[in-house]
């Protein structure tokens, strides 16, 4: 009775010990950040007011481009590998808790022994042969000279009592490194949009400059014709003849890299969504559009970067994991207890092997007191310590560089909106001016240089808007990209998995 008590109270000692965990204990970050934007300030266009949209794609209002980004999200291999690693990070998870769980083994054996006790006791002069020697004795050595069957069944169980919270620490680095998994997802997922929004606009801008090509090509050849027969009627020189060829194959010259533009992003497309490069080969038809702008782009204020950026989550999640790893490694500078035991059946014969009489057990406690290893040890928790700083440091920079990426986008998109107020301006400026060139050049007011003068400054013209336009269009994808959003209605990550096995 005494005994039961004294293993009672010394398992309650184990339990209460178990709330305590070595370590320091993980505190979120707190990075100062400016109340707002700097360089939204005194842009029409951009407002701190609302929260940046989580489907910002939706904001352009093109159902193609919806279409492609929910095939991208449901069929990229890149994104399946980064579900399927959510699904390794809980794993691992579950393995560092069983850790801290009892283990039970089951274990049955037969052996045949021959324990050569005879060759012992004959040598220390028991059993020789001789006058003194016993029939009794000699009957014993002759049995022990005889091999021996031992069956055996049994169980074995242990626990190493989490005292000093090593096991804990090991699960709570775990969590945060599966969290890790899953705002890598999400980083991945926001790339994987922005990538498949830039290519779209990248195919529809060259369908546009070759709209327009095609269009200068057309009217270049009526202008070569016309040069052509008045040349005839001895109205026009050679030389406006030659100009006017030249120009005309200067501008089927800029054909051939627009439709290579098409192809190469009509492949992208495809791989993005998990297809095979020629899928969509039939596909966005023969002339396209640019999407339009909005009129109002949100984005917030700073201090809620840190919860819509996946990455800055990221990071935060790693120096969670480095913080319990400290506790990790100055666990392992105290004392470990384990409790173990063992019960089973032995005997020679299996007739007997389930008699109560033949049962063994044991039981009791170990404890593992590191004395030397070298500084090993030590090393470890200094290496710790050192790993969680610059997981701080890591964060820290990650959060800057999220705030530089949104400034820069704001400033760039604020500038590419001049730009292209301007270059619309030149363009309306220009056409009327060809307008009026061309009615004097068919009246024979002036000559064809003119005429060729003003047209290439005004195809100019209309391809730098085009290409502003373009560029502005990207410009807006990085900055939703660097505002966050766009993950939060992932598909669940069961779901996801399933279908990439």
């Amino acid at each position: 009775m005494r005994a039961a008590c004294a293993m009672l109270a010394a398992a309650l000692a184990a339990v209460l010990l178990q709330a305590c965990k070595v370590g320091p204990n993980y505190q979120r970050p707190q990075e100062p950040v400016p109340e707002h934007y700097s360089a939204a300030a005194g842009a029409p266009q951009l407002s701190g007011d609302q929260e940046p949209p989580s489907s910002w794609w939706r904001e352009f209002h093109d159902a193609e481009l919806d279409q492609l980004i929910d095939q991208a999200v449901a069929g990229n291999l890149n994104l399946k590998v980064a579900y399927l690693r959510i699904v390794e990070a809980r794993v691992q998870v579950q393995s560092a808790r069983a850790q801290g769980l009892p283990s039970l083994n089951a274990s049955a054996s037969y052996t045949r022994e021959q324990l050569g006790l005879a060759g012992i006791l004959k040598s220390q002069g028991i059993g020789n042969s001789g006058p003194t020697a016993s029939s009794t004795a000699q009957q014993l050595i002759s049995s022990l000279e005889q091999p021996v069957n031992l069956y055996q069944l049994g169980f074995d169980a242990s626990w190493e009592i989490d005292l000093f919270g090593k096991v804990r620490r090991q699960v709570e680095a775990a969590n945060a490194q599966s969290a890790g998994a899953i705002e890598s997802r999400n980083d991945m997922l926001i790339s994987l949009e922005a990538e498949v929004a830039q290519t779209y606009f990248q195919l529809r801008s060259a369908q546009v400059s070759r709209q327009l090509t095609l269009e200068l090509v057309r009217a270049q050849r009526e202008i070569a014709d016309l040069t052509q027969n008045r040349h005839e009627h001895g109205l026009a020189g050679e030389p406006d003849v030659d100009s006017a060829r030249a120009e005309l194959t200067s501008l089927e010259a800029e054909l051939p890299p627009y439709e290579q533009m098409i192809s190469s992003s009509k492949h992208a497309l495809a791989v993005l969504t998990g297809q095979t490069p020629e899928a969509m080969d039939a596909q966005f038809g023969a002339e396209g559009v640019l999407p339009a702008i909005p009129d109002m782009i949100p984005v917030g204020v700073p201090s809620t970067l840190a919860r819509r950026r996946p990455d800055i989550r990221n990071a935060e999640t790693a120096l969670h994991a480095a913080t319990a790893e400290i506790g990790v490694s100055v666990a392992s500078l105290f004392p470990d207890v384990s409790l173990a035991g063992t019960y089973g059946l032995r005997n020679t014969g299996t007739r007997y092997l389930f008699d109560w009489a033949s049962h063994f057990y044991t039981f009791g406690p170990t404890v593992s007191l590191p004395i030397f290893h070298g500084g090993a040890l030590v090393a470890n928790v200094r290496l710790s310590r050192a790993q969680a700083a610059e997981a701080a440091l890591s964060y820290r920079q990650t959060v800057l560089g999220a705030l530089q990426e949104v400034e820069d986008g704001l400033s760039t998109l604020t500038q590419d909106a001049a730009r292209v107020s301007a270059l619309k301006d030149t363009v309306g400026a220009d056409q009327r001016a060809v307008e009026v060139q061309l009615d004097a050049y068919r009246h024979g007011v002036i000559t064809y240089i003119t005429v060729l003068t003003v047209q290439l400054q005004t195809a100019q013209a209309r391809e730098q808007l085009i290409q502003a336009q373009s560029a502005q269009s990207t410009d807006l994808v990085k900055l939703y990209k660097a505002l966050g959003g766009g993950w939060e209605h992932a598909p669940r990550t069961a779901a996801s998995t399933d279908s990439a096995n």
